[in-house]
């Protein structure tokens, strides 16, 4: 059996603060993201972390940035807009959402979030006239959410 090889992400270091990415144990879907400054997520807000990091990643693939369960679960803490593009080649910096009713230190060196690349698939656009009809048809959420408003 061939096994494919996976292709590299590349990471560069902007600062001497800046953690490379690494992954708690050989099967992790993610690789842990550090913070490379002090600061405080205000109680019920938010804040722009920065990882002193910019990446490549691999073509067809695209990298989220996603929470640490301990965190979300210890300390109400979640990461918002988390997707870097294949073509982003800027510094990467972690939003944190503080939902806790305390602020919350970060300490320069923390992991803050997971990076997981992903592959993607970008289909052309093609506007029609109808949509195949499936069994669910239009039923959900979704289209209560929208009666409602």
């Amino acid at each position: 059996m061939i096994q494919e090889v996976a292709p590299f992400l590349r990471v560069k270091r902007l600062s001497e603060k800046a953690i490379l990415p690494s992954r708690g144990s050989p099967l992790s879907a993610g690789y842990d993201l550090s913070s490379a400054v002090e600061t405080k997520v205000p109680a019920r807000g938010k804040a722009l972390v920065p990882t002193d990091l910019s990446i490549a990643v691999p073509e067809g693939t695209y990298a989220r940035i996603a929470p640490r369960s301990g965190l979300a679960w210890k300390h109400s803490i979640d990461v918002g807009a988390g997707v870097v593009d294949a073509d982003y080649r800027g510094p990467i910096g972690v939003i944190l959402f503080n939902h806790s009713d305390v602020d919350f230190e970060v300490t320069a060196g923390d992991r803050i979030a997971q990076l997981i690349i992903e592959q993607i698939v970008t289909p052309e656009v093609a506007e029609v006239d109808d949509l195949d009809s499936t069994a669910r048809g239009s039923g959900g959420v979704w289209i209560y959410w929208c009666l409602r408003t």
